[in-house]
């Protein structure tokens, strides 16, 4: 089984510049691992602007590259976060994060297993995610949460649509030999 969702690419063009993070999800459990999504997002957007030189005679620059830093920080916690806590606890598979620099666009993908028997309500919200104006959805979101009827999810998937101009995307694959986990890489690409 491979589905896929919303605007997932399956062949990127080739990047000569791209960070891979990968994480053993047993390895720390996931209220100490919750600091280093932070702290490993924080990474990638350092590690990012010294693609992004700021050219110090231009305050213009600065700004863009500001903008740029924050842009990335932010999905990129955002999707270790989902990554982490939404990973099923008998997997053993590494969960990952890459960040590839094209020409015009970041491409941010995660990578992590769940459950089987959550997938068709998560595609359900990927359908509903992908066919409403996300606009719409992130005010009946934050109603829902201001009186207590949800839980903020799909919160951070929205403020990528709307604050950033993201596209999002999803792949769903069986994993071969385990017929109870699905293997799910979500696609971010931001443009720049």
């Amino acid at each position: 089984m491979t589905r896929v969702f919303g605007h997932y690419c399956e062949r990127l063009p080739d990047s000569p510049e791209f960070l891979i993070i990968g994480f053993s999800p047993g390895s720390i459990p996931l209220r100490q691992r919750w600091r280093n999504n932070g702290l490993s997002a924080d990474f990638m957007a350092d590690y990012l602007m010294t693609f992004f030189p700021d050219d110090e005679s231009e305050e213009s620059s600065a700004q863009r590259q500001a903008e740029i830093k924050s842009a990335v920080s932010y999905i990129a916690n955002e999707l270790l976060e989902n990554a982490m806590k939404f990973n099923d606890a008998n997997s053993n598979l590494p969960i990952g994060i890459e960040l590839q620099l094209h020409e015009g666009s970041l491409t941010f993908v995660t990578r992590n297993t769940i459950s089987r028997e959550v997938v068709s309500e998560f595609e359900r919200y990927i359908e509903r995610l992908t066919s409403c104006d996300p606009q719409e959805l992130y005010i009946e979101q934050i109603e829902k949460s201001a009186l207590g009827d949800g839980n903020g999810s799909g919160l951070g998937y929205l403020t990528m649509m709307n604050d950033y101009a993201a596209q999002l995307g999803w792949k769903f694959e069986s994993i071969e030999g385990d017929e109870g986990l699905v293997a799910i890489s979500t696609m971010v690409r931001l443009p720049v």
